[in-house]
């Protein structure tokens, strides 16, 4: 569970002001609106990204408002998926379990997991600079999920993709969706990923929140 109390963020002349939601554990929430009204600027303080200027953010029972982002224990899908050039397929999906100091075998035996669970095992050897669109966000959730987490947070997963990849990670997200007890936070424009995806709608407008169920767009 996601719980955020009376959150505070200011940038500039950008501000967000006593923001207040929770998100149940297990749930897909959808955060919507214009550009630069805030979804990622919050989906970023939550994984630790950026610092709010008051307020706090709990996640299963426990405060991390001032936690470092690697110490939340959340996956994190950057909307150009953010993989590392000089790696390898198999070594981007083990990096965070390479930090975690997983024995070489163990983290071995969950990138095969995962690459199976993905579609992407015969990328394994190939490095990052080499990929399509769907197959960097494959591998971006690969190594988001790589660890175990109990939030995934997507940036606008979806925005760059055709129309026949996007479908396809449509299924996908519907798939983890489904077999995953884990909560997603996924930023998006399209109404139609709200529809056929959210248990639950942010909306944000004007600084402020409210929540929509997808019946309701």
């Amino acid at each position: 569970m996601i719980t955020c109390v009376d959150i505070n963020i200011k940038q500039g002349e950008f501000t967000l002001a006593d923001i207040n939601f929770k998100v149940e554990k297990g749930s897909y929430m959808v955060l919507m609106g214009k550009t630069g009204c805030g979804k990622t600027t919050i989906m970023e303080s939550i994984c630790g990204l950026r610092k709010i200027k008051s307020g706090a953010i709990w996640l299963n029972g426990k405060e991390i408002t001032t936690l470092m982002p690697a110490k939340r224990e959340i996956g994190y899908v950057p909307q150009d998926g953010a993989l590392f050039k000089n790696m390898t397929i198999a070594e981007n999906i083990g990096f965070a379990l390479k930090l975690r100091k997983w024995p070489k075998q163990h983290i071995k035996e969950r990138v095969a997991q995962l690459a199976t669970d993905l579609g992407i095992t015969y990328l394994l050897k190939r490095e990052a600079h080499d990929l399509s669109g769907g197959e960097r966000q494959r591998v971006a959730l690969a190594r988001a999920l790589s660890f175990y987490p109990d939030v995934l947070c997507l940036d606008e997963p979806l925005s760059a993709l055709d129309e026949h990849t996007k479908d396809d990670m449509l299924d996908l997200l519907k798939t983890l969706k489904k077999n995953l007890n884990i909560t997603i936070l996924h930023v998006t424009h399209s109404k139609e990923e709200a529809i056929q995806l959210a248990d639950h709608i942010l909306k944000f407008e004007g600084g402020h929140v409210k929540e929509l169920m997808p019946a309701e767009l």
